[in-house]
């Protein structure tokens, strides 16, 4: 017997109660907060500028960010080598490997916003591994060794986790400040999402991608970003390969997930809430309101696939969907003989 109580596929993110700390906020959801997202978990970050977040690792998650407005500079250890430094804008995203160290700062006049997807619904701070964590549960004569640094240097460092820490702000004057020393568009760990040319379909919106292909660091999660005109809407579809995570930037939306035997869960969404789509559960958005619709997605698959209910019905005979829909033969042939990926208003009916 099924339960009455339908999952909730939503989650209002930036409504929740802050970790704040020196010149920086976040706010997280998980699978603990958000049961509905086993797959995948999700922060929104926020860093002034010269605020840092710490070097840390990830022992259970790779991370992909996503860079909403502000500039920030990440380092990253790479246990291959090299060592590097970015600097990221609206628009770009980052990959770092689970378990690979690095850090993320506010280099901007204003504040540093982004979003940061894992590809672990149950990823927590638990593991989470902060160097000022380690260092001040670690023997001091040790560290001294270690570093090379007197008693003096190592008794001035934190007594426990900073988890942010605030600095001056670094400038292109600055040696501290150089970015990578390769003139590429696209680094390694860096993908300009937004310089890309987007997937249009007139009337309705455009979609960004970054997969494993455009971005091949990038081989456990790919991401998309979603600009969907008034009234329109992204199709009925099915991802085989990968839950979906969905946060809504900017607008309205209606978002509804199909989970078979007659279950269909259906929420309206605003700017800073947070959705998902389990692996395989049909799904749609649709903009509700009178502007644009933005939506950044996470998927914990390198690789894009979705399968759309206009390319499916669009491969199949007319005689077929007309048995299989019960519908005249004539109204089959004017189902979409094509993929539409998504739909306007004016294309119903």
């Amino acid at each position: 017997m099924h339960s009455t109580v339908k999952p909730s596929f939503r989650y209002q993110l930036e409504k929740q109660k802050p970790r704040v700390g020196a010149g920086g906020t976040t706010r997280g959801a998980s699978v603990h907060e958000f049961p509905a997202s086993i797959g995948i978990a999700g922060v929104s970050m926020r860093l002034d500028a010269g605020s840092m977040r710490e070097l840390h690792w990830h022992a259970n998650a790779a991370e992909w960010g996503y860079v909403i407005s502000g500039q920030c500079r990440t380092t990253l250890l790479n246990p291959d080598g090299p060592t590097e430094t970015d600097i990221f804008g609206p628009g770009d995203i980052w990959y770092f490997p689970r378990g690979w160290g690095h850090s993320i700062q506010g280099i901007s006049p204003g504040e540093c916003h982004f979003i940061l997807i894992f590809d672990n619904g149950d990823f927590s701070e638990d593991h989470t591994f902060s160097i000022t964590d380690w260092l001040a549960h670690t023997p001091k004569a040790v560290i001294e060794q270690n570093l090379g640094v007197s008693a003096d240097v190592v008794a001035k460092m934190p007594k426990g986790e900073a988890y942010f820490a605030k600095g001056p702000v670094p400038n292109d004057r600055s040696f501290d400040a150089a970015p990578r020393s390769y003139p590429e568009l696209a680094s390694r760990h860096r993908y300009p999402l937004l310089a890309q040319q987007p997937r249009r379909i007139p009337g309705c919106g455009v979609q960004y991608i970054a997969s494993v292909r455009e971005f091949p660091i990038s081989t456990g999660m790919a991401g998309a970003l979603l600009e969907i005109e008034p009234g329109a809407m992204r199709e009925l579809h099915w991802h085989p390969n990968a839950d979906e995570w969905q946060y809504y930037i900017e607008g309205s939306a209606e978002m509804a997930v199909f989970l078979a035997e007659a279950q269909v869960v259906i929420d309206q969404f605003e700017a800073g809430d947070v959705g998902y789509a389990p692996m395989g559960a049909g799904h749609y958005i649709r903009n509700t309101g009178n502007g644009l619709l933005r939506v950044l997605i996470g998927f914990n698959s390198g690789h894009y696939q979705s399968n759309d209910l206009s390319a499916w019905v669009a491969s199949n005979p007319p005689d077929v969907l007309a048995s299989n829909l019960d519908i005249s033969r004539e109204a089959a042939k004017g189902l979409p003989r094509s993929p539409l990926f998504m739909v306007s208003e004016r294309d119903a009916g």
